[in-house]
């Protein structure tokens, strides 16, 4: 690991070029990729518990999707916050100064500590108070057992988190593709054991894909922990070096690059819980087809989401080494990518609807509902994959603000509204809803792709760039 030395080179001033974005993409890609399957494989852990506890009935099947949804609703907010690592860690790496990524890196795993109290106490609280939002008596037990076996593991999931972050901002990406990927196989190997009680063990149900989670959360920590200091023996022994003690100077930088990285993760998340919860109100068809197409849009979200990863990375290390045009480039390169393969995403729910439902169910009602909401996922794909890489780049400059505001007017100002009046006012159904989400989501991208140009515009000059990363 050597950080990109710093340097004037007349190429830093060239105006963006067809060629120079084509230079830029396979960097960009490469780091992207094992990205892109750390991000799908942490979507098929959850996956792969749903369709193993199923087999124990739909209660289980409830009880798991309550405390999934509830834990990482809850642990995403602190996950947004560690988002900030993305531009301290990549900046102070793209400038040399590696002293100030390890510091950082410290310092996030004293946050992480600060961060697990307080989300601790809101999901013990709201295992006490799951009675409250009208859950099946049947589902009730379980689901309170699933969360009080799976909020332990929060400290080793932010710590994981906060280690993948450092590790991706400084071009280290493998490292964490594996832990998530192989973390698949222990999960299902102890959902074998624990949920049905094979090898002796008691048949717990969902609560023993909880325990499966959680330790499969704790072997993620422990691969990524044994690589850190294995490559730190090697390569960085400054790491070593680091105060170990809390620098509340540091924890602020973090927290107020991270805080509104973090709202704007949780606005975006609600706005789909919201959609769902809506959509409950509807009859069992309609949720059955939004459940399934937008885990279909989901899936597909998970490759603009790892390049929204690896442009922050670039735009951040760019910028640290003093290359505006470079992070120009690597910028317009990760929304280029991330609009292909939504296109491509857009044009198969377009041309396979059908094919795509049939992969989760043979119900012909629930079939023709759910063509209809991936027909209109297909118009919003492109945006989607745009609005999620442009807030990525724009972490990776620094600037996090703007997307919680966007978050907050495109979903909750004006998509979940619009979705609102057309399915229960227009008479469009659960439909409504999706055509609602995707205005929302049109706004939002089209909002960020612009404050993208005015912001990497403002960064050409360095006495401008100055200005705004101080800001």
């Amino acid at each position: 690991m050597s950080p990109p030395a710093a340097t004037t080179s007349p190429s830093h001033h060239a105006p963006l070029s067809l060629a120079g974005l084509r230079l830029e993409l396979p960097r960009l890609l490469r780091l992207a990729g094992p990205v892109v399957l750390a991000e799908l494989g942490g979507m098929a852990m959850g996956l792969v518990d749903v369709m193993m506890v199923g087999r124990v009935g739909a209660d289980a099947i409830g009880a798991v999707s309550v405390g999934a949804n509830l834990f990482h609703f809850v642990a995403m907010f602190g996950v947004g916050i560690l988002l900030g690592l993305d531009y301290l860690v990549s900046h102070a790496f793209g400038g040399g100064r590696m002293h100030e990524a390890h510091r950082t890196l410290v310092q996030s795993l004293h946050l992480c500590l600060l961060l697990t109290v307080v989300l601790t106490g809101l999901l013990w609280a709201a295992r006490h108070w799951l009675h409250l939002a009208g859950i099946d008596a049947a589902v009730l037990p379980a689901a309170r057992a699933y969360l009080a076996t799976v909020t332990p593991g929060l400290l080793p999931f932010l710590w994981f988190v906060a280690l993948r972050r450092y590790l991706q901002a400084v071009g280290l990406v493998r490292a964490a593709t594996f832990a998530l990927i192989s973390a698949n196989l222990v999960n299902v190997v102890v959902n074998w054991v624990l949920i049905f009680g094979n090898l002796g063990a008691p048949a717990l149900g969902a609560e023993g894909a909880a325990w499966a989670t959680t330790l499969s959360r704790v072997y993620m920590l422990g691969v990524l922990t044994a690589f850190v200091l294995w490559h730190a023996r090697r390569h960085d022994r400054a790491l070593f070096l680091v105060p170990l003690w809390p620098d509340f100077a540091v924890l602020g930088r973090i927290v107020r690059l991270g805080l509104p990285a973090s709202v704007q993760v949780v606005l975006e998340g609600g706005v789909f819980t919201a959609a769902t919860l809506l959509a409950a109100g509807l009859d069992p068809l309609s949720l059955a087809a939004h459940q399934i197409a937008l885990g279909a849009a989901a899936f597909s979200f998970m490759v603009p989401l790892g390049v929204a990863s690896a442009g922050a990375v670039r735009v951040g290390q760019a910028l640290g080494a003093g290359d505006p045009r470079g992070a120009e480039r690597a910028g317009w390169a990760a929304l280029a990518a991330g609009a292909a393969f939504m296109s491509v995403a857009a044009l198969v729910f377009t041309l396979a609807p059908r094919l795509v439902m049939r992969a989760f169910t043979t119900d012909e009602a629930v079939i023709a509902t759910g063509i209809a909401l991936l027909g209109v996922a297909a118009v919003f794909q492109l945006f989607d994959g745009l609005q999620v890489v442009a807030a990525g780049i724009l972490r990776g400059s620094g600037e996090t603000r703007v997307a919680m505001v966007a978050a907050a007017v495109g979903y909750w100002g004006i998509g979940l509204p619009v979705g609102y009046g057309l399915c229960f006012r227009g008479g469009l159904g659960v439909r409504g809803l999706w055509i609602g989400l995707s205005v929302g989501l049109i706004v939002v991208a089209v909002a960020l792709v612009a404050w993208w140009a005015r912001r990497i515009a403002s960064l050409q000059h360095p006495a401008d760039e100055r200005r705004a990363l101080a800001s």
